[in-house]
């Protein structure tokens, strides 16, 4: 499955577990925050400072 910007980190998790230290990776400890189930991955990125390109990148490795 290729994530992409638009999905929800909530959406992600559930079907990459293995995500979560993906993300932990960039500093977005997003899985104990309760706007993960609704924030899109570049929603979060924006919200971090950081590039969404660059977090799907390592999501989709």
């Amino acid at each position: 499955m290729n994530v992409n910007k638009d999905m929800t980190i909530g959406e992600v998790l559930r079907a990459k577990p293995e995500a979560a230290g993906v993300l932990m990776s960039f500093g977005m400890g997003c899985m104990g925050c309760p706007s993960a189930q609704g924030e899109t991955i570049e929603e979060a990125a924006m919200v971090h400072g950081l590039d969404v390109n660059t977090i799907l990148e390592a999501l989709n490795k």
